[in-house]
């Protein structure tokens, strides 16, 4: 149950390893609110980057990584982000043979939290392929003169013209809030789609409408989908977001009809 999660808790960060501070959250019960069921109208991921992770290798000397985590959006369970963060820590004082050892535990813990397989890889701090820095595709929608008056979800505002057109289209203006601890999650969020031309102004008045909102990021971004799809009908359509950190940890879904997720385009503020 979610009030079991330690989201909103006092808690107690251990440094020795603990997968049992891992905590899922079943997908199900929130995609039955946007009625979704199987098989689901999109494929994609969430995509998680840890900034802060560490362990011991065997005489005691702290090894430290970058841990790229891929949950794919299929699987039962999300995985709670501060029971994440909680469990990374966990190998912060414990000593591991080797990398291999370390990946293997990372793997084989997160995959049985989140029910399907889960990919796991660690690169060097000074990889430089591991991001990208980069913008998100197509015109930016902020600057656009609107008035804003509603910070719920507001699907209405979604309009199309006639016109057929494949666009991409980004807002760095998305915020929504943590459903327990209602701290903000600041995001960007990516649109590419091709059908009729959806109203500009609209959608990024429907974008704004999410900044009062309580709902995980995973969440927000089937929503999102879910809501473009319904009201702008479009034949072909993806939604990304890229999350800013918290706790070391971001966040980053992908859900698309038709096309395969990104590499990891890390954002400025990222």
């Amino acid at each position: 149950m979610l009030e079991n999660s330690p989201l909103g808790q006092t808690t107690h960060y251990i440094d020795r390893y603990d997968p049992s501070s891992l905590f899922p959250i079943a997908r199900h019960t929130q995609r039955q609110v946007l009625s979704l069921t199987s098989p689901l109208p999109f494929d994609g991921h969430d995509l998680w980057n840890g900034y802060e992770f560490s362990w011991l290798n065997p005489v005691g000397k702290p090894q430290i990584a970058l841990v790229e985590i891929i949950n794919p959006c299929t699987s039962p369970n999300l995985i709670e982000s501060k029971s994440l963060k909680l469990y990374l820590n966990s190998f912060n004082l414990t000593r591991f043979k080797n990398t291999t050892q370390v990946l293997t535990h990372l793997t084989d813990d997160l995959t049985q939290t989140a029910g399907a397989a889960v990919q796991v890889r660690l690169h060097a701090i000074d990889s430089p392929n591991y991001f990208i820095l980069s913008n998100l595709p197509g015109d930016c929608l902020d600057g656009l003169p609107i008035a804003v008056t509603d910070y719920q979800p507001k699907p209405q505002f979604l309009q199309t013209a006639p016109t057929l057109v494949t666009e991409s289209l980004h807002s760095h203006l998305f915020r929504s809030n943590c459903p327990i601890t209602h701290q903000p999650d600041w995001g960007s969020i990516c649109i590419r789609y091709t059908g009729p031309q959806i109203h500009r102004e609209g959608l990024l008045q429907y974008i704004i409408s999410y900044r009062q909102h309580p709902e995980f990021h995973e969440h927000c971004v089937e929503r999102l989908f879910m809501d473009i799809l319904q009201h702008c009908q479009p034949t072909q359509l993806t939604v990304y977001a890229r999350f800013t950190r918290r706790g070391g940890l971001d966040i980053n879904p992908f859900r698309s009809n038709f096309e395969a997720p990104y590499g990891n385009l890390r954002l400025i503020r990222q």
